[in-house]
């Protein structure tokens, strides 16, 4: 799902010498307009065919791509994992548990698009605390009449991704989990079936402060959502940076 924290860790991945993730391949929708093309594409990949930045010199033990929810994977999910099964692809599932930090990350990249803050560029993902600081200063105001519609297709999302793909040799992964407990990326090897490696990654994250300095709306929000099934969301610190 966009803004789960999926392209720092692809970033950590590729640091590993016999790693490739090929990145959003699914991006564009002519790579997705079907399921013939789509396994044009996996065929591709998997025969390691597939040309980018992250192809290794070394020998690659694991190959794959990030895949988002709404391109495509969902709409084909029967075939899709028939075809996993079919070719022992196995599959991490990336989330988010706090959707309002993921709402407000993806509202921020939303609003940089239209800004192009950092010298008239829009970027997803900075390298420097500098960089990090000016994105940040943007505040999202909230749709406070749609906040808790919004929090529930989040939420639903997830729970049908878990359900389609639960046939599949799969790990089920959490950016909180990654963020405050670094032995997870051990066990993401392991799951890999590669050597374990120190894994690093250029990226900066964007939004560090507690979510009531991030939102224009602050009170409104509380007043949403407290005493709800999210309420742990707006905890003062729901995870440790």
């Amino acid at each position: 799902m966009q803004r789960s924290g999926s392209g720092w860790f692809e970033t950590l991945l590729n640091s590993h010498d016999h790693i490739s993730s090929h990145g959003e391949i699914f991006y564009k929708n002519e790579m997705r307009k079907n399921m013939t093309m789509i396994t044009r594409v996996l065929d591709k990949v998997y025969n390691l065919d597939w040309n980018s930045s992250a192809s290794k010199m070394h020998c690659t033990a694991a190959v794959g791509f990030k895949w988002m929810l709404n391109q495509g994977l969902m709409d084909h999910y029967i075939e899709i994992a028939d075809y996993f099964n079919h070719k022992g692809v196995s599959a991490i599932l990336l989330f988010r548990r706090n959707h309002l930090r993921r709402l407000v990350s993806l509202l921020a990249n939303i609003h940089d698009q239209k800004a192009k803050q950092l010298n008239g560029t829009h970027v997803a993902h900075v390298h420097s605390k500098y960089e990090a600081d000016i994105l940040a200063r943007f505040k999202p105001k909230l749709d406070i009449q749609y906040l808790m519609n919004t929090m529930q297709e989040m939420n639903k999302w997830a729970t049908d991704a878990l359900q389609n793909f639960r046939s599949c040799r799969h790990m089920v992964l959490y950016y909180e989990d990654l963020v405050q407990n670094q032995t997870k990326m051990r066990d993401v090897l392991k799951f890999l079936n590669v050597a374990q490696r120190r894994l690093v990654s250029r990226h900066v994250k964007i939004h560090t402060s507690p979510l009531k300095e991030q939102i224009e709306n602050w009170k409104s929000v509380i007043e949403v959502i407290r005493g709800t099934q999210y309420e742990s969301f707006i905890a003062s610190s729901d995870y440790q940076l």
